[in-house]
């Protein structure tokens, strides 16, 4: 199973923000399983959300995952552009709605803010694409969503680290199973990361992992991460280099 990664944002492709989000989430989805084969970003723009949403399910990905924009301002239209790429209207959500009033009211009582009245910006919170399930939002204001599409889970998130990384572990993973991969971390004491490129081909082929390597500079070590669905399949990879001549140390 493959999985993609979509982050929103101008920040994002501007710089001022560095995009720690997708690679929370695709270390997330590799522990559970899923082959992460792409992670894309697009502005706060409905149009270049729209085409990227669509091109994305074009590919079939099990899981989409998508993260941003979905706040109060008028650059927060997430929730507006998947309704759009999915052929979908976006309907308000009741509930959602009852939940974003509580949350400002909370904030008021304890002083963050003036006005714990509904407004604009805070309603805008509340739609979510026609069919679409809400996400519980513990660490603020905006739900997710969670919608399935021509077999393809979508996941809806925020784009703030903590709201996203709550919302990932309580609403995300749950629906993803139990399935996991197993990854060991190695040094091969091997000075070129060339010759050490053919034995990876040869390991490939023989088991059912995933292996990236990494180099630690010439001369020292290659840093390398075997992905696999079962402890005896990686340490059969492991056994085959060592067959092979290559000596490990743990870690990195």
């Amino acid at each position: 199973m493959f999985a993609e990664v979509l982050t929103i944002g101008d920040e994002l492709l501007t710089g001022n923000t560095v995009d720690s989000n997708s690679s929370f989430i695709g270390q997330k989805l590799t522990e559970r399983g899923y082959w992460v084969r792409r992670k894309t970003t697009v502005g706060d723009d409905v149009g270049e959300i729209k085409t990227v949403v669509r091109e994305i399910l074009r590919r079939k990905p099990a899981v989409l995952i998508i993260s941003g924009g979905l706040g109060p301002t008028h650059d927060d239209v997430t929730m507006v552009a998947v309704a759009k790429a999915l052929g979908r209207n976006p309907i308000l959500c009741e509930k959602c709605l009852e939940k974003v009033k509580a949350f400002y009211e909370r904030l008021y009582r304890e002083g963050y803010i003036d006005d714990p009245n509904l407004n604009e910006g805070r309603r805008k919170m509340a739609y979510l694409p026609e069919g679409a399930e809400p996400l519980e939002n513990t660490e603020g204001a905006a739900p997710g969503a969670y919608i399935e599409h021509g077999g393809v889970k979508i996941f809806i998130l925020p784009g703030m680290p903590r709201e996203m990384k709550a919302m990932l572990e309580n609403e995300v993973l749950p629906r993803l199973g139990k399935r996991k991969f197993i990854q060991r971390k190695l040094l091969a004491e091997v000075t070129d990361e060339s010759k050490l490129a053919p034995l990876l081909i040869e390991t490939l082929e023989h088991f059912n992992v995933r292996i990236h390597s990494s180099p630690k500079g010439f001369g020292n070590y290659i840093g390398i991460i075997i992905f696999g669905e079962s402890q005896e399949e990686i340490e059969g990879a492991k056994g085959f280099m060592e067959s092979r001549g290559v000596r490990f140390e743990e870690g990195w």
